[in-house]
């Protein structure tokens, strides 16, 4: 596991960081997102990389599935950000787009094709 990964319980890692410092926080989610994921989406609001940015980039472009139950997960993460702190999904495809919309994130994020 590297430093900007965090596993699942099933030891494969479907969240990286990819970037962060005050301005943004960018993560890169991949693979089928199931239920085995799901904690790791639940603690994700808990990691301190994600406090001090001001906005929160979310690249799903390697996201082939994603669970409603883990679209849920990620609401609660985006509507428990600070208020000042934007979030823009990127690259979803049409799928998984599907499922961001069915859970209303896109009533709180920006989704970017």
């Amino acid at each position: 596991m590297t430093a900007g990964s965090h596993p699942t319980g099933s030891g494969r890692s479907i969240v990286t960081f990819t970037s962060t410092d005050a301005d943004r926080a960018i993560l890169g989610f991949a693979g089928e997102i199931g239920t085995a994921e799901l904690r790791q989406l639940e603690e994700l609001p808990g990691d301190s990389r994600l406090h001090a940015a001001r906005a929160w980039v979310w690249d799903m472009r390697e996201v082939t599935r994603l669970d409603l139950a883990c679209a849920y997960a990620l609401l609660r993460a985006a509507t428990g950000r600070p208020s000042s702190t934007t979030l823009t999904i990127r690259g979803a495809r049409h799928r998984v787009r599907r499922v961001l919309r069915e859970c209303g994130l896109e009533a709180v994020a920006v989704v970017e094709e």
